[in-house]
């Protein structure tokens, strides 16, 4: 039912960039994404248990190279396997005893189903270059340009610091 309400919503009061969005930081913290206007984001669903973890090492590299372009979000989530851990502060120090993360990583939230959340409700149904549509699985990466808008959008087999990435910094 949540699903279908945040559908309508996006439908009859379509929000118009990234910039209308606000998330928790897995500290509590909100924040409002308008407040990196001017800069690129890279939205990040992240998982602690999965296959493709290790690429927080790659982040944790991307955030350090090109922080000054492009601002990094993870946001954990369990939709696929149950592969994140359960609580925020057992993903914030898995997060950092395991691979040094310093960028802005969310409150553990939902990435599909009846319970996404609405930004991922908003991303995955805007048009890009890429591909529209549900998530299919951990570490699919969302560009936003310096105006709110999804410009890529790319699946999890796409490492971080890959050219297909960076090329747009």
């Amino acid at each position: 039912m949540n699903t279908i309400l945040i559908l309508l919503s996006l439908i009859f009061s379509p929000p118009r960039t990234v910039y209308e969005f606000k998330f928790k930081t897995i500290d509590g913290k909100e924040v409002k994404l308008s407040s990196f206007k001017g800069k690129k984001i890279l939205i990040v669903n992240t998982a602690s248990k999965c296959g493709f973890t290790p690429q927080y090492e790659d982040l944790e590299k991307l955030h350090e190279q090109y922080g000054k372009e492009v601002v990094l979000i993870g946001f954990p989530a369990g939709n696929f396997g149950g592969q994140e851990l359960a609580t925020n502060t057992e993903i914030k120090q898995f997060c950092k005893k395991n691979f040094g993360v310093t960028f802005l990583l969310s409150e553990k939230t939902s990435v599909k189903g009846d319970d996404i959340n609405p930004l991922f409700a908003y991303l995955t149904s805007q048009e890009n270059p890429d591909f529209t549509g549900e998530i299919k699985w951990n570490f699919e990466k969302f560009l936003i340009d310096e105006n709110g808008k999804l410009v890529h959008r790319f699946r999890s087999k796409v490492t971080p610091l890959s050219e297909e990435i960076t090329k747009n910094f």
